[in-house]
């Protein structure tokens, strides 16, 4: 799991990383309105540095660099940067800004510096591209803070939080209301691809395992009910409680418990405590088997 968070991260850098360099070498910084031969040479070396330092950041972000004693170089890097444009509110500066609060963000794992770089991106660069992002940008960190927090009380061993919500029926529908059971809660939606190559695993383990006191509470991410509908009524064994309100990835579960990703389930005891987390595969079937073996 660590090396998948670790994969993500890096992810995340490469694209937002090459999104910036696109922006800044599109509309640079120091770009004079009539350019002559030594402010060429100028423009030319920024962008070379600019290059050089993305490419640094990207090689440490990939050999699992996480600290900030390890960028700082770089975050002196994009300091320099910003002060050879001699206060120009571009796009190309506040693009810049951006990056180094989303390094402290993504790589550096504090969203606190993340947010105070950003707060004064937007103060000092309204009108730029990036200044334009912020309140969006802070959002996310704040939800992506809740996420990890909410993921924090779903360890193995914890007693997992209990929700109250209806089914596509209109019924209550919770984990206590199948007391003494063993319960799989299960975040997909249809136009998951991984979540429909699990599918069948999951209705074989429900059917092997539905007499014995294992039940399923399908959580479902999809945003249009009719396509839910059709969905269920043509796939033969989901014949499990759904639950569905149309936000997708705003969905009130998805919120609640942090999930950030799709497949996602939580394997719950008849004690009500976590017993794993996204199970898959021959995993699942034997965890469950465990389970309901428990007494």
């Amino acid at each position: 799991m660590e090396a998948l968070a670790q994969l993500n991260l890096i992810m995340k850098m490469k694209i937002l990383l090459t999104v910036f360099l696109g922006v800044a070498l599109l509309h640079p910084a120091v770009a004079p309105a009539q350019p002559a031969s030594a402010d060429v040479v100028s423009t030319n070396a920024w962008e070379t540095s600019l290059q050089a330092l993305v490419k640094r950041v990207i090689a440490k972000a990939q050999a699992g660099k996480k600290t900030e004693a390890d960028y700082a170089d770089e975050l002196k890097g994009f300091d320099d940067l910003v002060a050879q444009a001699n206060g120009a509110k571009t796009d190309a500066v506040g693009q810049i800004i951006f990056m180094k609060a989303k390094l402290y963000v993504e790589i550096l794992d504090n969203p606190d510096k993340g947010k105070a770089i950003l707060t004064e991106l937007k103060a000092n660069y309204p009108d730029t591209k990036a200044g334009q992002k912020v309140d969006a940008a802070l959002a996310q960190i704040d939800q992506q803070a809740a996420a990890q927090k909410a993921q924090a009380g779903l360890a193995v061993g914890a007693t997992f939080p209990d929700f109250n919500e209806k089914d596509l029926t209109g019924k209550t529908l919770s984990v206590a209301s199948f007391k003494g059971k063993v319960v799989l809660v299960d975040f997909w939606a249809t136009w998951c691809g991984p979540c429909m190559a699990e599918l069948p695993n999951v209705i074989a383990t429900y059917q092997k395992h539905h007499a014995d006191g294992f039940e399923i509470i399908g959580v479902s991410l999809d945003d249009d009910r009719a396509t839910l509908d059709k969905f269920l009524k043509k796939t033969d064994g989901m014949t499990w409680p759904e639950f569905f309100d149309g936000l997708g990835w705003h969905n009130a579960l998805v919120v609640k418990y942090g999930v950030e990703g799709i497949p996602t389930n939580f394997l719950i005891g008849r004690d009500g405590k976590v017993l794993g987390k996204s199970l898959r595969g021959e995993e699942l079937e034997a965890a469950v088997t465990a389970a309901l073996a428990a007494k």
